[in-house]
């Protein structure tokens, strides 16, 4: 930290304990998207006790600033919502609504940015800030094409310079933050098509427009004629997640519906996908004489951090835990709304160490991620650290 300014690393550690009761508070209370109340009360209220401007969403979430507002504006952001999925830890504090679980970590972004704030304004009430700090508490990730798009449509970007994040990754160890200049995500699309047409009795298939054998026709070749006519180093990827046809072995169905995601490395390439899928999937049942009802959602673009302000977030993360806590990473193919905000502000994700070192290595998206909560302090620290630097550089 800049000898003028007050260590936030110290306010984060006063506030250790608290945090992780409301990390565990969080994870037994999971929200779905559009659904986070009671998560966006319960920061809402702290905040208020500790002095920052809150501003509720119209939805749910919410922002709040601390510090100066004639300076430079810094945003940090985190998400709210949780995921569809069981809960498999055996934690005391395991989700107590079945069915919804923090499975990717959200938990740990939204008490992290807590700890930022409330260290902020610890921070704000010694020496006062040169600047503000805006934290952006946004609902609904984990959907496309993220609320993301919904925060920014209030003004939440209005005067920001800069707009960090972190996000939980189970495969680097507590206490290592990986980052990366430039693309760090893939874009992500949904994509679901409905087939209709005659069906019949399976020892007529020349009676019929034969749904099934058109279906399995477009599960593998829509992937493979994708392969085909996009460019190799867009990194595209087309992968089905349901297959739906049929109720019985000796029948032929007048229905049947795939659903799968789209992804790849490369912005251009993601503008052109769409036109491309659709006229690919024309074409492939054509032959078969069934309708097609395409239904194709635009996601969120990659991530791409700027460099200034990937080099903002390494000195943050090296006055916290060292430049051996500071990894590279690489691209992937997951998608994040995060991207949106880079669209209009330069910034930068991290990377946040989950893995307890020795530990098994999980996975986000599953029911059994389990979270070494050490990573809640050091988001925290993180995330002041790299929004005090942003301000006292400008």
């Amino acid at each position: 930290m800049p000898p003028h300014l007050p260590d936030v690393t110290a306010a984060v550690d006063a506030l250790s304990d608290e945090l992780i009761a409301v990390r565990r508070d969080l994870h037994a209370h999971p929200e779905l998207a559009w659904q986070e109340e009671r998560t966006t009360a319960l920061v809402a209220k702290r905040l208020e006790e500790a002095g920052l401007r809150v501003q509720l969403l119209p939805k749910s979430g919410l922002l709040a600033e601390v510090g100066e507002p004639a300076g430079p504006t810094v945003a940090l952001r985190a998400d709210l919502d949780a995921l569809p999925v069981d809960d498999f830890t055996q934690d005391p504090w395991v989700s107590t609504n079945r069915g919804v679980a923090h499975a990717c970590g959200h938990d740990v972004h939204t008490t992290a940015l807590l700890g930022a704030g409330l260290a902020l304004a610890a921070a704000h009430r010694e020496t006062r800030l040169p600047g503000r700090v805006r934290l952006l508490f946004q609902p609904a990730e984990e959907i496309m094409p993220g609320g993301a798009l919904e925060v920014i449509s209030t003004g939440a970007l209005d005067g920001v310079g800069h707009v960090f994040c972190l996000h939980c990754d189970p495969g680097l160890d507590v206490g290592q933050v990986g980052l990366r200049s430039g693309p760090l995500t893939g874009a992500a699309d949904s994509l679901n098509v409905r087939l209709t047409g005659k069906g019949g009795h399976t020892s007529r298939p020349h009676l019929t427009q034969d749904l099934t054998y058109a279906l399995a026709k477009l599960v593998t070749d829509l992937p493979a004629a994708l392969s085909r006519r996009l460019d190799p180093r867009a990194g595209a990827s087309l992968v089905w997640g349901m297959v739906r046809s049929g109720s019985a072995k000796n029948v032929i169905p007048s229905s049947g519906e795939v659903a799968g995601t789209v992804r790849m490395l490369d912005a251009v390439a993601w503008n052109e996908a769409e036109g491309l899928i659709r006229e690919l999937i024309s074409q492939i049942v054509a032959p078969y004489g069934v309708g097609a009802e395409v239904t194709y959602v635009r996601g969120v673009p990659p991530v791409v951090n700027e460099p200034e302000a990937t080099a903002v977030l390494a000195r943050a993360v090296e006055s916290v835990v060292g430049e051996k806590g500071h990894v590279q990473t690489l691209q992937s193919l997951g998608g994040e709304d995060f991207a949106w905000y880079l669209e209009s502000v330069p910034g930068a994700m991290g990377r946040l160490g989950t893995r307890t070192p020795g530990g098994p290595t999980y996975d986000l998206h599953q029911g059994d991620l389990h979270i070494d909560e050490r990573a809640v302090g050091i988001g925290a620290k993180v995330l002041a650290a790299a929004a005090v630097e942003a301000l006292v550089t400008g």
